[in-house]
């Protein structure tokens, strides 16, 4: 489930990213990926492509990772994002629900280290 809303454009520095056209209210789901799962031989093959800027660590004890499908990997980053994703092991999903309101015609985030407003530095910045 994407809502309708939703679209993927160009962004100044980051390639593409994930929009609204619609403002969007806090806690609101607006997303439901199901997610493609794989063990640890195949993580340390995808580690080696540029895959592996695209998959989540999956798992309690993270020996697995997934690709999500839909909009999820398109999702780019910020410390301060405006959405926050959830795993769901059981059912093999991720969502993505807003912290915030969001106005149309704003760019969606999410926080790569998990938490929405995790400041610990991500592998590929250079602060």
């Amino acid at each position: 489930m994407i809502l309708p809303f939703l679209f993927i454009a160009p962004t100044e520095k980051m390639g593409k990213g994930v929009f609204t056209a619609e403002d969007i209210d806090a806690g609101t789901v607006i997303e439901i990926s199901p997610v493609i799962i794989m063990g640890l031989q195949e993580r340390k093959l995808l580690d080696q492509t540029l895959l592996h800027d695209y998959i989540f660590e999956w798992g309690d004890t993270k020996e697995q990772c997934c690709m999500a499908l839909g909009y999820v990997a398109v999702y780019n980053h910020s410390y301060q994002s405006n959405c926050e994703y959830e795993m769901d092991y059981m059912q093999e999903l991720i969502s993505i629900r807003t912290v915030r309101k969001i106005v149309a015609g704003e760019e969606l985030f999410i926080n790569y280290n998990g938490d929405w407003n995790d400041a610990a530095t991500v592998w590929f910045d250079t602060k």
